[in-house]
């Protein structure tokens, strides 16, 4: 398999992931309080958004390596 071809599946399924979900969510734990036995925490979920242009872009992408690699042979 050449390499363009296998750039070209791995943008695609990227792109795919990106305009699936068009974000990412994380949980982060802070320790607020730390006073002998009593502990206190916090969650903060934070979101890594991903714009629906950037998995359209990877998605056209991808097709056109797989073209380009496939036109090669």
């Amino acid at each position: 398999m050449k390499t363009s071809t296998l750039s070209g599946i791995i943008l695609v399924v990227i792109g795919l992931f990106a305009l699936a979900y068009q974000g990412i969510s994380y949980t982060k734990r802070e320790k607020i309080l730390d006073v002998g036995p009593i502990h206190a925490t916090k969650d903060t979920t934070k979101t890594i958004s991903l714009p629906p242009i950037v998995g359209g872009l990877s998605l056209i992408g991808g097709i056109v390596l797989i073209a380009v690699g496939a036109k090669k042979d």
